[in-house]
C-alpha cells in the first residue's frame, strides 16, 4: 500500500486542516510541513523497492469503477514516473517550507491548497487509466489558479485566468481524444480506458484517426509544457505567483506537459510521432533560441527566469521526439534537473524580493559583499542552469544533444546544432544577470553591507538539500539515470518496431531524398528499422507492423 499512501497522504493532511480553525496559523503550518516531508519519505520506500531492470508498471493497483465503460482506479509507476513522483514530494517540501515566514495571509486555505495540488499532481504521473489521468489534470488546475489568484502580485487576477483559459482548452481537447480512444477501442473488446489496453490498441488505429488523437493529445500537453508558440501564460503566471507557487510551477507542474507526451503521444500513437517528429522538433527548437533571446532583454529578473523555463524545456521536447533512448532518457533526467535548478533560482529570487520588494535587475548590485552566503547559492543555481560539468543541467543536456544528433527519425541534425546555440544563450544571460546582481555597481544604499540581511537559518536549510541533489546527478548520474533506463528503452522499442512500416519507411525516403549528405553510408541510415523491411502494404493503419504490448506487470517484493 506504499503507492496509495504517497498518493493520499497529502489530502488527509488537508482534510484534517478542514477541521482546524484557521486562527491556527502556526498549527497549519507545521501539519503541511509534516505532511509533505512525510509523502516525501513514504515515495523514497518506492525508490529502494523498485526493480530498475525491469521496464513494466510496479506497484499496480486495479479498483473497478465505472465497470460498464471500464473504467477504474489503476495506478502504477515505471523508472519515468516513478522519478517525477519523487521530484514531486521532494520539491512540495521545499515550496511548503518556504512559505512558512512569507505566507501569513489565510494560512489554512493556502497550506490546503497547496496539498491538494500535491495530491493533484502526483495522481497525474501514478494514473494507469485515461479518464484518472485527466480528473487529476484538471484537479491540479483548480488549486494553482487560486494560489495565483488570492496569493499572487499586483496582476494576479490577469495571470490566473489566463492560466486558467490556456490550460482549460487544451484540457477539452484531450478529454475528445480519450473518449475518442475508448470507443474505438470497442472493436476490440469493448469501451475502455485502461492505458496498459491501450498501448496494444491504439498503435493499430488508422493511420488518419492517430493523426488527430495524436494532435489533440500534444496539444493539450504543449500548452503545459509550455511548447512555442503556446507559452504566452507562463511569464505572466511566473511573475505573478508567490513564491512557493512559481517553485512548483516551473519544479513539477510544466512536467506534466513533457510526461503526457511520452506516455500517450510517443506510447499510443508512434507511428504519428515519427510523423510528426519534425514539426514538434522545429517548435521545440524556435522555443529554445526564443526563450533565451527574450530572457536577455528582461529587466525582472522572475521574468528572466520564467523565459529561462522555455527554452529549458525546448530541450527536454527535442529529445523526446529524437526518439532514442539517449534523447529520451536526457529528457526524463532533464525534467528533473530543470525543477531542482529553476525552483532553486525561484526560490532566490523570492528571498531578495522579501527583503528589498522589487525584483529589477537594475535595483541590485554588489550583493556579493552584503550577502556571501545567498551570493553563493544563486551561483551554484546558475551554473546548474548554465549545465556546467559537474552538476545536474549538463547531464541531460548532454544526452538530448547526442539523441538528436544521433536521431535516425529526424530528418536533420540541424535541430541538435541550432538546440545547442541554447546552450550558448543561457550562458549569456544568466552570467549577465549573476554579475549585474552581485558585482556590479551599488546604486542603492539599501544593498549595502549590514543595511540588508544574508540568508536565514531556515532559508540555507531550504536550501541545501536542492544543491545536494543538483551536485549529485552532476556528479554520479547513473544513481538516477539506471532508474528510467529500461522504461525509456520500452518506449523507444515501441517507435523502432512500428519505424520500418510501409507508410513511414515512404515519407523518410520522401524527406530525406533532397538532402545532399557526402556520407556514402547514408542510404542505409535514411530508413530506420529495427529489423528486416516489412512488405509494402496497402492502406494507412500499417497492418504488417508488429506492435509491442506493454509489457507483463512485476509486484516487487514489499510493493503492493
Amino acid at each position: 500500500m506504499i503507492l496509495l499512501a504517497t498518493l493520499f497522504i497529502p489530502l488527509l493532511v488537508a482534510g484534517i486542516m478542514i477541521l482546524i480553525p484557521g486562527a491556527q496559523g502556526k498549527t497549519h503550518r507545521t501539519l503541511a510541513a509534516v505532511g509533505t516531508a512525510a509523502a516525501f519519505l513514504v515515495s523514497l520506500v518506492l525508490w529502494f523497492q523498485y526493480d530498475s531492470t525491469n521496464a513494466a508498471f510496479q506497484f499496480v493497483i486495479d479498483y473497478p469503477w465505472i465497470t460498464s465503460l471500464d473504467v477504474g482506479f489503476r495506478f502504477g509507476l515505471d523508472g519515468m514516473s516513478l522519478l517525477l513522483v519523487l521530484l514531486t514530494t521532494f520539491m512540495m517540501t521545499i515550496a511548503v517550507l518556504s512559505s512558512w515566514e512569507s505566507v501569513r495571509d489565510r494560512e489554512k486555505q493556502y497550506y490546503i491548497w497547496m496539498l491538494i495540488l500535491e495530491f493533484g499532481m502526483l495522481g497525474v504521473f501514478m494514473a494507469l487509466d485515461t479518464f484518472l489521468f485527466y480528473i487529476f489534470w484538471e484537479l491540479v488546475l483548480i488549486p494553482m489558479y487560486f494560489l495565483i489568484g488570492v496569493w499572487g502580485g499586483r496582476d494576479r487576477i490577469y495571470a490566473s485566468m489566463k492560466f486558467f483559459i490556456y490550460t482549460m482548452g487544451g484540457s477539452l481537447l484531450m478529454l475528445v481524444a480519450i473518449i475518442w480512444l475508448g470507443a474505438y477501442a470497442e472493436g476490440s473488446g469493448g469501451f475502455t480506458t485502461d492505458l496498459q489496453k491501450l498501448m496494444s490498441i491504439a498503435p493499430n488505429t488508422a493511420l488518419d484517426a492517430q493523426k488527430w488523437l495524436f494532435l489533440a493529445f500534444a496539444l493539450s500537453f504543449c500548452i503545459k509544457v509550455p511548447v512555442f508558440p503556446l507559452h504566452t501564460w507562463l511569464p505572466d503566471a511566473h511573475t505573478q505567483a508567490p513564491t512557493a507557487g512559481s517553485v512548483i510551477l516551473a519544479g513539477v507542474m510544466l512536467k506534466m506537459g513533457t510526461y503526457g507526451l511520452i506516455r500517450f503521444n510517443l506510447q499510443l500513437f508512434p507511428q504519428s510521432s515519427l510523423h510528426f517528429a519534425d514539426f514538434i522538433s522545429v517548435l521545440a527548437v524556435i522555443g529554445i533560441i526564443y526563450g533565451a533571446l527574450l530572457a536577455m532583454v528582461q529587466t525582472d529578473v522572475k521574468r528572466l527566469v520564467a523565459y529561462s523555463s522555455v527554452a529549458h524545456l525546448g530541450f527536454v521536447t527535442l529529445g523526446i521526439f529524437s526518439m532514442t533512448t539517449e534523447g529520451v532518457q536526457g529528457a526524463v533526467i532533464q525534467m528533473v534537473n530543470h525543477g531542482l535548478s529553476t525552483g532553486m533560482l525561484f526560490l532566490l529570487v523570492g528571498y531578495i524580493y522579501d527583503r528589498r520588494h522589487t525584483r529589477q535587475m537594475s535595483d541590485f548590485g554588489g550583493l556579493a559583499r552584503s550577502m556571501p552566503v545567498y551570493a553563493t547559492f544563486f551561483a551554484i543555481a546558475v551554473f546548474a542552469s548554465v549545465g556546467l560539468p559537474g552538476l545536474n543541467g549538463f547531464v541531460g543536456e548532454y544526452l538530448t544533444l547526442i539523441g538528436a544528433f544521433t536521431s535516425q527519425h529526424l530528418s536533420t541534425t540541424w535541430f541538435a546544432i541550432l538546440g545547442a546555440t541554447g546552450v550558448i544563450f543561457a550562458a549569456v544571460y544568466l552570467l549577465i544577470l549573476f554579475q549585474r546582481m552581485f558585482f556590479g555597481p551599488i546604486t542603492h544604499p539599501e544593498n549595502e553591507k549590514g543595511k540588508i540581511k544574508d540568508l536565514s537559518r531556515l532559508e540555507t536549510g531550504i536550501l541545501v538539500p536542492i544543491v545536494i541533489f543538483i551536485v549529485w546527478i552532476g556528479i554520479h548520474p547513473n544513481t538516477f539515470l539506471h532508474v528510467s533506463e529500461a522504461s525509456s528503452r520500452a518506449v523507444v522499442g515501441v517507435v523502432e518496431e512500428l519505424s520500418g512500416s510501409t507508410d513511414y519507411t515512404a515519407e523518410v525516403q520522401e524527406r530525406k531524398s533532397g538532402q545532399a549528405i557526402a556520407d556514402e553510408g547514408s542510404e542505409n541510415r535514411a530508413v530506420p528499422t529495427s529489423g528486416p523491411m516489412p512488405e509494402e502494404t496497402e492502406g494507412e493503419s500499417a497492418p504488417g507492423a508488429q506492435v509491442l504490448a506493454p509489457p507483463p506487470v512485476v509486484q516487487p517484493e514489499g510493493g503492493q
